[in-house]
């Protein structure tokens, strides 16, 4: 039997589903989040549907791939979709991706969800696909994300100073890389 990488005991990460679009319209449209996802126009339901019928498509052909994070309900067989988890910017020549993460609603974040669901595509990006490396871009202000990915095994490498816009004045990114283990020499 087959080890399944996208699931454990806690979560279970997924491709989106028809039935997505009602609750990806309001994580999308949810302005709170739009500074850490760098997102500055609303999403229509027309666009999210859209999105959804061809999220089948192979992440070499689309260079992305975006899974819901579904927390697994101990007391009955409904899953509970918490958030999503996304590789971007997938270069197939240089086998790199970027990560991104949301945990939707606040009654859902400090639960370990954002770590296991990290966790289970870590070893699917470098147990299945083979990726040489995985990075991501986070405001030096969100210390809970970058605490996350460092408990993860991310190392910061670098930061952008005056990068992202903050209403405030400019804010610096941070950019962490986690290389896969099994690469190197």
């Amino acid at each position: 039997m087959t080890e399944n990488l996208l699931e454990n005991n806690i979560v279970r990460l997924r491709a989106p589903e028809p039935d997505d679009v009602n609750t990806l319209y309001v994580w999308e449209n949810n302005m709170e989040i739009w500074t850490v996802s760098n997102t500055i126009v609303p999403f229509s339901r027309f666009v999210l549907k859209k999105y959804v019928e061809t999220a089948h498509l192979d992440i070499w052909e689309t260079k992305q791939l975006r899974l819901i994070i579904e927390a697994k309900n101990q007391n009955s067989l409904m899953n509970v979709p918490v958030g999503l988890i996304d590789l971007f910017d997938f270069d197939p020549y240089h086998m790199r991706a970027g990560v991104g993460i949301l945990i939707a609603n606040k009654e859902h974040r400090q639960r370990g969800y954002a770590t296991e669901a990290i966790g289970l595509l870590i070893n699917y990006c470098f147990e299945f696909l083979q990726l040489n490396q995985l990075y991501c871009n986070i405001s030096a202000s969100n210390t809970i994300s970058l605490q996350l990915f460092k408990n993860k095994g991310f190392k910061i490498v670098g930061t952008k100073e005056a990068w992202l816009k903050a209403r405030n004045g400019w804010e610096d990114e941070v950019f962490l890389q986690l290389l896969n283990p099994k690469l190197r020499l």
